[in-house]
């Protein structure tokens, strides 16, 4: 595996497997949430999350990068070095548990400490689905700090 730069060809890959490795995640806020609180804030998490994967990977303030296997994307990382933070990852299922989440998390942290970074943010989930996510960057030394959010849909 080598990590690259992404190139517009990745764009559609890096998509697609985004999709399906988020997947989880969306199926945990809708057990977590409930279904009236999921539906108002997810009507449709497919095409809202590939708009956004999709406009990170094109957006100029933004670095992406991509796990590279055997010619094929097959994780990604989206870097803001404004702020320092590490602003998506994402590793096909296909190819998980296989250290590609952590190569990709450590190549942002050294890219932002390149930038003259002195600290570097990610945010994730606190649900059963981000499980792997929190693993991947409480291993690479990242600090934890809880926060709550709560959600009540209104009667009309």
């Amino acid at each position: 595996m080598v990590i690259r730069p992404l190139t517009a060809d990745d764009v559609a890959t890096v998509v697609e497997f985004s999709l399906r490795a988020w997947a989880p995640v969306f199926e945990s806020f809708r057990a977590a949430l409930g279904g009236p609180v999921y539906a108002a804030l997810f009507p449709d998490w497919r095409t809202t999350q590939a708009k956004a994967v999709e406009d990170v990977c094109r957006d100029g303030a933004t670095t992406v990068w991509v796990a590279d296997r055997g010619h094929r994307a097959v994780g990604f990382v989206a870097v803001r070095p404004e702020g320092g933070e590490i602003h998506m990852l994402a590793v096909d299922p296909e190819h998980q548990r296989r250290g590609i989440g952590g190569a990709l998390t450590d190549h942002a942290v050294e890219r932002l400490r390149e930038t003259g970074a002195t600290l570097v943010v990610v945010g994730t989930g606190g649900d059963p689905g981000h499980a792997p996510a929190r693993r991947t960057y409480e291993k690479a030394g990242f600090t934890a700090f809880p926060q709550v959010q709560y959600y009540k849909v209104l009667d009309r």
